[in-house]
């Protein structure tokens, strides 16, 4: 829905592996490969239509009769290239992986989670085989009965880079198992869903996410004012979803102060949009977007005679994906208490989350006054030891796919730590000169490489 107010925007995507010494063999990729050409055989089954229909009720039915008929088209759109180290003519052969996605944003938007996932489960299909399914789903039944025996709240967020599809149905089957427990025993704690919509069809738990940074990076390439681009990336969000839906804002794309200086910015009104155009307009777009009018609980239609809100009022929380996660509750804390609000706000952690990790967090943000939940992809999906000694990890894939280009001009993304910048060199410095961007380290001194590097 978001990409259709820019149908025309012309984007690319580019594919970093931040664990290189990780590579493919020529049968992983071959393999890869086919199941590249196998996405244009997929389409949403009329059950599933239903399903999105009645759970994802922010989909209109114009935007579902065009999904309904949506096909992925990879021949055109993605072109995955393999380098090899040295050919000897094995299957065995190592080498370097390209995936370059090319399109019209609304034919290429859904590509990465799928080729994430097929390249994960690729590796370790042909190249790490060492490694079972054993105590999967009770690893996550453990994991999650922690989790909600201190009371937390928390989303399975590991598609991206599980280790294969079975690998995760094992873990939300195991994630069900102990939400089971949290009811029967009256913890406080929720597993409040997965950001995988299959799975949530398939276990009848919601479907959860929150924007990402591909939507505000797109919006500031196709504008080219990134000193706009978080107001208008947020004004065309709430104007499409409406008030109160889809409300939880990513604050990192550009850095979390620069976001602040949006955030606390009032959402145009029918009385005041025309003043406001000039910098959040995207070109193109038939008209500047203002939010759908309130429903009431029956449906209809009800009169909106809420005073003008900010941003920062408007949504429920923010969500923290870089940077130092104590020192970003510091920051909304102040910044929501500058703005006069007293609303209790949601922080979604979601930045490589463990379970000591998730506590620490919950209990910073609680003393804060916010409410945590937590995003937990990795350390749920892609968790195992070596099969010939179970007293050694075996490591995951750090692998993205991000934006690397809309409408010609290169596509960035900065965030609250060096080691997650990404994008054309010439562009990230020019744009940290522009918003005063101050540098920031975290975690390994800001080394992606290294994330998941230590047991």
């Amino acid at each position: 829905m978001r990409h259709s107010q820019v149908p025309s925007g012309y984007v690319t995507y580019a594919f970093t592996n931040r664990t290189p010494h990780m590579r493919l063999t020529r049968a992983a990729f071959r393999w890869l490969q086919e199941q590249i050409d196998k996405l244009a055989n997929l389409s949403l089954a009329a059950s599933e239509a239903d399903y999105l229909k009645n759970t994802c009720t922010y989909f209109n039915d114009a935007y579902l009769r065009f999904f309904t008929s949506f096909r992925l088209r990879p021949s055109e759109n993605v072109r995955a290239s393999f380098t090899l180290l040295e050919d000897t003519g094995s299957q065995d052969d190592v080498g370097d992986l390209s995936l370059d996605i090319s399109g019209r944003w609304l034919d290429t938007i859904l590509y990465e989670i799928p080729l994430l996932a097929l390249t994960s489960e690729a590796y370790f299909k042909f190249c790490d085989k060492d490694w079972t399914y054993r105590n999967q789903q009770d690893r996550a039944y453990i994991k999650g009965r922690k989790l909600l025996e201190h009371a937390c709240i928390f989303s399975e967020f590991g598609t991206r880079r599980r280790r294969d599809y079975h690998t995760q149905d094992l873990v939300i089957q195991g994630l069900q198992r102990a939400a089971a427990d949290c009811q029967t025993q009256g913890w406080k704690g929720k597993l409040s869903g997965t950001s995988n919509v299959h799975f949530a069809m398939k276990y009848g738990i919601p479907p959860v996410g929150t924007v990402a940074h591909e939507w505000f990076m797109g919006i500031a390439s196709i504008t080219n004012d990134y000193e706009h681009a978080n107001e208008t990336a947020l004004r065309y969000w709430v104007g499409c979803f409406g008030k109160g839906v889809l409300g939880i804002a990513l604050t990192d794309t550009f850095g979390t102060p620069t976001f602040l200086k949006a955030f606390k910015r009032t959402m145009p009104t029918p009385a005041n949009s025309m003043a406001d155009d000039k910098h959040t307009l995207i070109p193109g777009a038939a008209s500047p977007p203002l939010p759908p009018p309130p429903q009431d609980v029956n449906g209809t239609t009800a009169d909106d005679t809420s005073d003008e809100q900010s941003y920062a009022q408007i949504f429920q929380g923010v969500r923290q994906d870089s940077g130092n996660p104590t020192e970003f509750v510091t920051m909304m804390r102040d910044f929501y208490k500058r703005q006069g609000i007293r609303e209790k706000k949601t922080i979604v952690f979601s930045d490589s989350l463990n379970i000591d990790l998730c506590l620490a967090y919950k209990h910073a943000a609680e003393e804060a006054g916010f409410a945590p939940t937590f995003g937990v992809g990795t350390f749920l999906t892609n968790d195992f030891t070596l099969a010939s000694n179970d007293q050694q990890k075996s490591h995951p894939l750090n692998i993205v796919i991000k934006l690397s280009s809309a409408n010609g001009r290169a596509a960035i993304k900065i965030s609250d730590n060096i080691g997650k910048n990404t994008g054309d060199e010439a562009t990230v410095h020019k744009v940290k000169e522009t918003l005063g961007y101050v540098e920031q380290r975290w975690d390994n001194n800001g080394e992606e490489a290294a994330r998941w590097g230590k047991g």
